[in-house]
């Protein structure tokens, strides 16, 4: 198979690809909800068409087994549901409540698209986290350019394959290639950049932005905590912390990378978070290595660097409760959990991004707000507690992009009702269901000319003293001028005018 670093596309062709995806977009603008709905769902059934081999390049990349990029695509299907069955509302004016300076006038929201839109996608899901932005750029209208991951190249190859069927126009398309692909496109005035990704590239595809004044959305990962309160179900705890760590390698941008774990319980709970690894990862007692379910590191640079977490661990002290094996030739690192670690670890000042957790014992709320507050804001902040009070301290006194109590990694497309991303290094703007639309929108305020209640000329010089007077009495006022006035007098004015047309 031929992929994006075999074969690199010429910058001039990538522009010339742009020119193109650009001149489709200006009638994009006069498309219905309905014609936007039947390409959405053009998109996926050509997608489920290629689903067996989907899940060949899963497999061939990450080690995955079909269940797993089930849970991409089923992610994906649902996100086209949604917008199914809401873009007519959400392409739909919204009337916007009126105020004493705009008494009398219609004033409304109408969203209308931005224009053309680059999506840049990660690898550790390159289907879901691929194809759900252009979900929601092609439900606002926009013509879009897809470039996956060049990390991964059996998926990038059938993305492009996939909406060159499903787009044959080219009103989306798809670019493969790597950072000199990314760098060409970055120099071309798009409207809007989706990024997902790690926060050096999202700083890079920022700085890009600015030279056209584009909008961009990006989601970042970062060291994302798990708070585990002395009054938490411990097994529970543990059986969830599990799997949120290990699925898909650990490679998940929401994924736990260290427990701050209340001092009364770490022992148990290290104990029971081993114990259920092995229940999950190693139930027949025949290795982690030996098990097909368990996946792969992306690549060798990946595998390196995270083998080089471990031993830099080793080397300081770190106690390793289970794991710290790995094997180069498949790209197999073991899980691994962590005790007596420091922040002088590597593992404690880089993002994971592999099947590795740190468990840190923390004595008091004040001292868990503290370690976390030194770092930056994560994506991504759990909270295992059976008090509620401990609950809302921990929340009201962190911030992140989403947070979950007692559960982890099920945020993420998982409610197209919760918009999804991240907050300063950890992410801009938002994703999922209608923020998705949004971010593709410019939401346009409208305001038009009602029936004129005063002399028009009033307002204009040489201003009259009445209306000097007016404004006057106004920035005078010690109270707020009642809520229910303005509604009630734009009524009177609405009906007044009804029965004036008659």
């Amino acid at each position: 198979m031929n992929t994006a670093t075999d074969m690199p596309m010429p910058t001039a062709s990538i522009r010339a690809t742009f020119d193109r995806v650009r001149a489709l977009a200006p009638p994009l603008v006069d498309t219905t909800a309905d014609q936007r709905i039947a390409k959405i769902q053009r998109l996926m059934k050509t997608l489920m068409k290629y689903r067996q081999q989907i899940y060949e390049t899963g497999k061939l990349e990450r080690g995955l087994s079909p269940p797993d990029m089930d849970g991409e695509l089923v992610m994906l299907k649902f996100e086209a549901e949604f917008i199914a069955k809401n873009l007519h509302d959400w392409m739909t004016p919204k009337p916007a409540e009126p105020s004493l300076m705009t008494l009398g006038k219609k004033c409304y929201v109408r969203y209308e698209p931005k224009g053309t839109v680059l999506v840049l996608p990660s690898w550790n899901a390159p289907y879901v986290i691929g194809f759900l932005p252009v979900l929601g750029a092609i439900a606002a209208g926009n013509s879009i350019i897809l470039k996956p991951s060049e990390l991964s190249p059996h998926s990038s190859a059938l993305c492009a394959r996939i909406v060159k069927e499903a787009f044959p126009d080219g009103e989306v398309s798809c670019i493969e290639g790597g950072a000199e692909a990314a760098q060409a496109l970055l120099a071309c005035p798009f409207n809007h950049i989706f990024y997902i990704g790690n926060n050096h590239v999202g700083r890079i595809v920022m700085k890009a932005a600015a030279d056209h004044f584009a909008s961009v959305t990006l989601e970042m990962g970062g060291k994302n905590p798990s708070i585990i309160d002395k009054s938490a179900d411990v097994e529970d705890a543990a059986l969830k912390t599990s799997w949120g760590r290990m699925c898909n390698a650990g490679q998940a941008c929401i994924a736990p990378d260290y427990v701050l774990v209340h001092e009364s319980v770490a022992q148990r709970f290290t104990e029971a978070l081993v114990r259920e690894i092995k229940a999950m990862y190693n139930p027949k007692g025949t290795g982690f290595e030996n098990n097909p379910e368990f996946p792969r590191i992306i690549n060798t640079r990946h595998f390196e660097r995270i083998k080089g977490l471990i031993e830099d661990a080793r080397a300081k002290g770190a106690r390793f409760e289970i794991g710290g094996e790995y094997r180069a030739e498949d790209r197999y690192i073991a899980p691994t959990v962590v005790t007596q670690v420091n922040d002088d670890m590597r593992l404690m000042k880089e993002e994971i991004f592999g099947p590795m957790i740190a468990v840190v014992p923390y004595r008091t709320r004040e001292e868990v707000v503290e370690y976390i507050a030194a770092r930056d804001k994560p994506l991504a902040l759990y909270v295992f507690s059976k008090d509620a009070d401990a609950t809302e301290y921990f929340i009201r006194h962190t911030t992140s992009g989403s947070s979950v109590v007692n559960h982890n990694v099920v945020q993420s497309g998982t409610n197209p009702h919760l918009p999804f991303g991240g907050v300063n290094s950890s992410g801009i703007g938002r994703m999922v269901g209608f923020a998705t639309f949004n971010e593709c929108s410019n939401g346009r305020a409208i305001v038009e000319e009602g029936p004129p209640l005063m002399d028009p000329r009033e307002m204009f010089p040489p201003l009259t003293d009445k209306y000097k007077k007016q404004l006057s009495d106004l920035l005078d006022r010690e109270k707020p001028i009642p809520g229910f006035v303005v509604p009630m007098v734009s009524a009177i004015i609405k009906l007044r005018t009804m029965f004036s047309r008659r």
